[in-house]
């Protein structure tokens, strides 16, 4: 399957192994997004003298606090660590996550946004065999270069949760397999499939890099403050080797056909005011640069019909088309010189 991920390649830290917190390496060029600052407590923390303790005031930071221990090992049973493996956590908060990863992992590096967690998570590791094995990163994830890693885990703040899958997705080298909870709703859709009705861009977008599937429900209650909505922890598996086409191209045919995701795709181009001008434009620059004189003798939007027609998808709709069929669409535009 032709399928491909563009983005820079996050640089291997070299700096020594440390539980002691240190500033987030920037990444050159990278997305700005929301601070990473979700974890799971201590068990200690669980009774109600903790709930009480500002460390706890953590919802400027888009944090819930994980409480249920049972999640906890849940989620990272599901990881099939092996005691090779290097794990990356998001958010780690007061280390409930972190202290049973490194039960298995052989290194664990963790981003913090809050610098009370990285001080938490800091005294709960020291002068013990698992500090060694520990790396704290103060700062944001989205504008962090990550270093290499096999595993990913987190529970991930909610503002950037779009932000981090497409982050985690671009790295390279290719990592295992992510283990990540969500927003609920946002998780359905990252596992929707074609023709129910989450499937949508994101939907589309992730599963040209990965495969997804749900692997948990999470109550509300086992958080600390408890969020509004449920959660759900789903398995990400990046396709290896990735597809050979641009994200960018991609993603500029998802944002045209989700649009109105229910529409006929003809719709889609010819009913949106500037996406015709838009890709006109586009196959003008196309032409220039390969060195082709533009056949203006007809319309532009002659030459999408001819498109939509000879792959059978003018009256298709997006709602129900899945990953390959957006790509042979896409491969159909590309050999009109019509690019995204």
């Amino acid at each position: 399957m032709p399928r491909a991920v563009s983005g820079k390649v996050a640089s291997v830290h070299t700096q020594a192994i440390s539980a002691t917190p240190r500033s987030a390496r920037p990444q050159k060029g990278g997305a700005s997004g929301a601070g990473a600052g979700s974890g799971a407590a201590s068990g200690s923390g669980a009774g109600s003298a903790a709930t009480k303790n500002p460390i706890f005031n953590t919802e400027r930071f888009g944090q819930h606090i994980l409480k249920n221990p049972l999640v906890a090992q849940g989620i990272v049973d599901k990881a099939s660590l092996k005691p090779t493996d290097i794990v990356l956590e998001v958010g780690p908060g007061t280390g409930n996550l972190t202290v049973r990863i490194l039960e298995q992992a052989k290194h664990v590096t963790v981003v913090e946004m809050d610098p009370r967690m990285a001080a938490e998570l800091t005294k709960r590791v020291q002068g013990k065999p698992e500090q060694r094995k520990l790396e704290i990163i103060l700062g944001d994830v989205i504008k962090t270069e990550l270093p290499y890693f096999d595993v990913v885990i987190s529970n991930t703040p909610y503002q950037i949760s779009s932000p981090l899958v497409f982050k985690i997705l671009s790295h390279r080298p290719l990592f295992r397999c992510a283990i990540l909870m969500f927003q609920r709703e946002f998780a359905m859709r990252l596992v929707a499939r074609p023709g129910s009705p989450l499937w949508g861009r994101l939907s589309a977008n992730v599963q040209l890099y990965a495969k997804v599937d749900h692997i948990m429900k999470v109550s509300r209650n086992s958080f600390r403050p408890p969020p509004q909505v449920d959660s759900s922890v789903v398995r990400i598996v990046p396709l290896n080797p990735p597809p050979a086409i641009r994200f960018e191209e991609f993603d500029g045919l998802t944002r045209i056909v989700f649009s109105r995701r229910n529409k006929h795709i003809r719709a889609c181009f010819f009913g949106a005011r500037g996406v015709l001008e838009l890709l006109e434009a586009n196959w003008k620059t196309w032409c220039t640069e390969h060195g082709i004189v533009p056949d203006l003798t007809e319309p532009f939007s002659k030459r999408v019909d001819k498109v939509l027609e000879r792959t059978g998808m003018a009256e298709a709709r997006a709602a129900k088309l899945d990953v390959d069929e957006l790509l042979a669409l896409l491969a159909a535009f590309h050999d009109e010189g019509i690019h995204f």
